[in-house]
């Protein structure tokens, strides 16, 4: 199938934050016209994507931006996970992870989201062949037969731009899935994420932690400068004291429900709260649109896991696209590459969802049953091989049928 009509672009990339930046580097050697717009300037305050929050990239996002080229600046700010501790508050049990046992150099790496977000910015701002409309602010979606039509408010003369592909990488609360008359399914899990750094008496190293408790969790995350990244689940009742408490309070407080494994906390950097849901888009394409990232999945944060779904959401992408470019076909909105791409997505996207609010529920049960099912769980965990190797294989994104860039596939 071949677009008739002459677009503004090939592709348009609604969001500019880290998965719709990504997304346009994915596509970027591919010969195409590429436009991002994004609400928000990358320096300003409310820039959500870009703050001090540390994000946890697993193997297959490392092989990922390995294959585009971006990987050594990455790591070179980044820390790598050798090790990851898993206890249950109060109770008997615990699995301990490491890099050796599943032979390879590191589970994962910590790295800033500013920091990465400096990085995947950097590369795509030198590609002649990416444009950026930011700020801009989408007013309407049209998609037609052949082509996409995106209005916009901007500083820029132009507001309306065409293109085969529009792609949502616009996060959770997305205007574009509302845009395609996508419906949405949420649960809401009266929760709240409260997200900061610490100094540790001990040295973090390059080890992990990750503390269920009676109503939430608690995670350690190694940051450069010897510092430790926490993401702190509480029930949303909570937080509002946490976030106003003074700082030798909040300490005392993290300090109590985490244990002196790492010794005394202190120095503690900004907190930023956000509440907790698992949203999911009740389908991934409409006409001539897709979507990806959060817009499409958010998750719970308890296994660290949202963007290096999303990253796969990216890479499926982009094979996709990468396919169809090679068959010398001109329409990339064709309805063939967004039904192969939602077919790809669905088994990774159903295993995630399950996982993670499978997680939040057995640990954030009180029913006894569930209790003495939890710590038989953490025992048998480290018990039995078999299981072991595929939960890991499960966390760093390395099971099922990966595209080429997960694999560190460079697009040729």
């Amino acid at each position: 199938m071949h677009s008739s009509v002459k677009t503004d672009f090939d592709i348009v990339i609604v969001g500019g934050g880290m998965i719709g930046v990504s997304m346009a580097l994915a596509i970027s050697s591919l010969n195409l016209r590429i436009a991002v717009i994004e609400k928000v300037r990358r320096e300003h305050q409310s820039q959500p994507s870009f703050d001090d929050r540390s994000t946890a990239l697993s193997r297959s996002s490392q092989s990922m931006f390995t294959a585009l080229g971006v990987w050594d600046q990455i790591h070179d700010a980044s820390m790598p996970i050798k090790s990851i501790h898993v206890s249950d508050q109060g109770r008997f049990g615990f699995s301990h992870i490491t890099a050796e046992e599943q032979e390879v150099e590191a589970l994962g790496y910590v790295v800033i989201n500013r920091v990465l977000g400096d990085v995947l910015l950097g590369n795509a701002k030198k590609k002649s062949n990416i444009h950026f409309f930011c700020p801009a602010e989408i007013t309407s979606v049209e998609s037609q037969e052949d082509y996409c039509n995106v209005k916009f408010k901007s500083q820029d003369s132009k507001n309306s731009i065409s293109s085969q592909l529009l792609i949502a990488a616009d996060g959770a609360n997305s205007d574009i899935r509302d845009f395609l008359g996508i419906g949405m399914k949420q649960i809401n899990y009266d929760q709240v994420a409260i997200i900061g750094n610490l100094l540790t008496e001990k040295p973090i190293a390059s080890r992990a932690f990750e503390r269920f408790l009676e109503s939430g969790s608690i995670a350690l995350l190694p940051i450069n400068k010897g510092r430790a990244a926490f993401i702190w689940i509480i029930p949303t009742k909570d937080a509002e004291n946490l976030m106003s408490a003074p700082e030798n309070i909040f300490l005392s407080a993290i300090q109590e429900v985490f244990g002196l494994r790492l010794g005394i906390f202190s120095s503690l950097g900004e907190r930023v709260s956000y509440p907790l849901a698992l949203t999911e888009a009740q389908r991934l394409y409409s006409r001539r649109s897709v979507i990806i990232g959060n817009a499409a999945n958010s998750l719970h944060p308890v296994a660290a896991q949202g963007f290096n779904l999303g990253l796969r959401d990216v890479a499926t992408l982009a094979d996709c696209i990468y396919k169809e470019t090679l068959k010398n076909k001109t329409d990339l909105g064709n309805s063939n590459l967004l039904f192969e791409y939602s077919e790809w997505r669905q088994h990774d996207h159903k295993k995630l969802k399950f996982f993670t609010d499978g997680l939040v529920r057995l640990f954030g049960s009180q029913r006894k049953s569930v209790r003495i099912l939890r710590n038989a769980g953490m025992m048998y965990f480290d018990l039995i091989p078999g299981f072991r190797k595929l939960f890991i294989k499960h966390t760093m994104g390395l099971t099922g049928r990966l595209p080429s860039l997960s694999r560190g596939i460079a697009f040729k």
